[in-house]
């Protein structure tokens, strides 16, 4: 029995030694296997359950003003993220994050609770926020780097500049049209994990190399500034629609100022209606009204009409065909600079009847009007200018004195500047230059003359006609600035009937355009004030806000008074004291 029992148990025991045997040799066996033949495949999987592909992509490119004052910029704005396995409770975390992040609580704890290591809780915060979620010290909740477009000066030169969405890409303006330029590049990287699904090795600088290239604009910070705050004031004092205020150089054609009331803030631009947004300058064509009536007499003198011939302006009423045009103050016989000084739309309608309705679109058409000025600003409108064959007498009588034509705030500004340049239209500017992330000129936008319009000499005598309608007794004197010599055109334009034929019985839109000094123009101001009231005329509206801009900006630029007749009057006097 005993002998049984013992070769019951040897029988055993080498059964479990050969199975022992046999397990420590597929053991060995399969170790050999792992490191020899799948040791590539095994250390990949491996990598790949720490490492993660993201896309980086670069911040966005600044935007900055001539002096290189940022106006557009991109900040700091970190994700919130979370990893719901670790967070310990969901409602007691979103509970703390909701007064934060402003998300309500039930939202947060739904996304807190889902089945996954993952999820998004807020999208590019604030610094503040950022700060606030930091300090917390929340297990499970995690800030990824990012940026979002910030503009410093809220909306100064908002309409011009424009904003981003939410994905960083331009929508309106600059922001929009250059959108290729200033757009950050894009790369795929590697990136390492812990255990808990955490980044390690990000390299944060990697958003800054691939920052996008930078504008530099031709617009001044602090004109822009003093233009907006005058502009606002004088739309506000005279109970208006709406209104612009342009500041050019006539020599390069730089835009130094492009001004919009009402103003919207791109920082919040959904708090805004979408009509505040485009850059109306560019945009928005209307009837220039008596402003025209410098081209027409530019025009005049280029095709051999002498500065001093008169003009019978019929006491103020003159039919052509089955209407009447009208001047505001009656007058008779008057030269081509009176009827510039005084504002005749009669004087004028004579004129063109002299010269021919070839002859005065011929020279319109070479100021600009009627085509796009290619300034760099989407939507730009060319505006209206009809082949003078289509042109009834009516018509050519009218668009002598700026009704039946129409042109944008930027091309009106140009061909003003025009004259005060002798003659010379210069394409207008608002980018300066492009620079490369690093700060490398990549590309400069030299000035360019489109065109010789007219004759030095002919632009010098409509200058002198320009500066007379500032002077006693002319429609614009509350424009005149003591130690310079303002030249400048009012206008006070009837307003057509949107979707009518004819006009708006007491709608007008209210304008000044002029230059200074005459002799060496530094800058051309133009302003438009859209229905205000009661009083409508642009004498007494526009006219101020004009000097008010034009003499902050000469003090700002440092530009000296002249030598006037009155101050050399002034200072003999004291020097024979």
């Amino acid at each position: 029995m005993d002998t049984d029992i013992r070769k019951r148990l040897g029988r055993r025991v080498a059964v479990v030694q050969v199975f022992l045997i046999l397990c420590v040799g597929l053991l060995v066996a399969k170790s050999f296997e792992v490191q020899i033949f799948e040791a590539d495949d095994l250390s990949q999987k491996a990598q790949q359950a720490y490492a993660k592909r993201l896309t980086i992509q670069g911040d966005r490119g600044q935007i900055l003003d001539r002096n290189l004052n940022k106006l557009g910029t991109s900040i700091d704005a970190p994700n919130i993220t979370a990893d719901p396995k670790q967070v310990p409770k969901a409602s007691v975390t979103a509970e703390k994050l909701s007064k934060i992040l402003n998300v309500p609580k039930n939202e947060l704890t739904k996304k807190l609770s889902k089945d996954s290591r993952y999820v998004m809780l807020a999208q590019r915060v604030s610094p503040d926020q950022a700060s606030a979620v930091r300090a917390l010290n929340l297990k499970g909740i995690y800030l990824k780097d990012d940026s979002k477009r910030f503009y410093p000066n809220r909306g100064l030169a908002a309409q011009v500049i424009g904003f981003t969405g939410n994905e960083d890409r331009g929508l309106e303006g600059l922001e929009y049209k250059y959108n290729a330029v200033l757009e950050g590049s894009r790369v795929q990287m590697e990136v390492t994990r812990d255990g808990n699904g955490r980044i390690l090795d990000i390299d944060k600088d990697k958003r800054e190399e691939l920052r996008g290239n930078t504008l530099v604009l031709t617009i001044d910070k602090k004109i822009q500034f003093l233009s907006e705050r005058t502009l606002a004031d004088t739309v506000k004092a005279h109970k208006a629609k709406s209104g612009m205020a342009l500041v050019m150089r006539p020599s390069t054609g730089e835009l130094l100022a492009v001004a919009h009331y009402p103003e919207f803030n791109p920082n919040n631009y959904g708090g805004f209606s979408r009509d505040k947004f485009r850059n109306r300058a560019v945009t928005d064509a209307f009837e220039p009204g008596s402003i025209m009536k410098i081209f027409t007499v530019a025009a005049a003198i280029e095709t051999g009409i002498a500065p001093k011939s008169i003009f019978f302006c019929e006491n103020g009423k003159y039919r052509i065909g089955g209407y009447t045009i009208h001047d505001t103050h009656p007058e008779g016989w008057l030269t081509l600079s009176k009827i510039v000084q005084f504002s005749s739309n009669i004087g004028a309608a004579k004129i063109t009847e002299t010269i021919g309705k070839k002859a005065l679109h011929q020279y319109l058409a070479a100021f600009g009007f009627g085509q796009k000025t290619r300034v760099g600003s989407p939507g730009e409108s060319s505006g209206t200018l009809l082949p003078s064959r289509k042109w009834s007498k009516i018509d050519t009588g009218a668009i002598s004195f700026g009704q039946g034509i129409s042109t944008t705030g930027v091309q009106l500004i140009s061909a003003i500047s025009a004259i005060a340049n002798d003659g010379r239209l210069m394409q207008p500017m608002l980018i300066k230059k492009i620079l490369s992330n690093t700060g490398r000129e990549l590309e400069r936008f030299d000035p360019v003359i489109v065109r010789q319009v007219v004759s030095p000499k002919t632009a010098t005598l409509v200058k002198d006609m320009m500066h007379q309608v500032v002077q006693e007794e002319g429609t614009g004197t509350q424009a005149a600035m003591d130690g310079y010599t303002v030249c400048g055109k009012t206008s006070t334009a009837q307003k057509t009937e949107a979707g009518k034929k004819g006009y708006a019985r007491g709608k007008y839109i209210a304008a000044f355009g002029g230059f200074a000094p005459l002799k060496d123009p530094k800058l051309a101001i133009l302003v438009v004030v859209d229905e205000p009231r009661p009083n409508h005329y642009g004498g007494v509206v526009a006219a101020p806000a004009f000097k008010t801009i034009m003499s902050k900006s000469f003090n700002y630029l440092s530009i000296p008074p002249e030598k006037t007749n009155a101050m050399i009057a002034a200072l003999t006097k004291e020097d024979n004291q």
